[in-house]
């Protein structure tokens, strides 16, 4: 999802002492003992036909339409892991 240059200038001017973070849980102590860094596994590159139609609709979304499309073909991946 990306986000239009208007909603970036309209978060940009919002003050620290405006935003509610009363349904965020605080990172004590105890969160930063049970932290661990995971890397995000590199991705593999491959060669693919698409249509051109397709390959359009993926541009017309905006930027990010290779990781757009590996976000909907992991979400079919795993509904299709669910299932079985």
């Amino acid at each position: 999802m990306s986000i239009s240059p208007k909603r970036i200038r309209e978060i940009e001017v919002i003050r620290d002492a405006d935003i509610d973070y009363s349904d965020i849980p605080e990172a004590d102590e105890s969160f930063w003992r049970r932290a661990e860094l995971q890397m995000p596994q590199p991705k593999k590159g491959i060669y693919v036909r698409l249509d051109a139609d397709v390959i359009d609709w993926l541009k017309s979304r905006g930027k990010g339409y290779q990781t757009r499309m590996n976000a909907m073909l992991r979400a079919l991946m795993e509904s299709d892991r669910s299932s079985r």
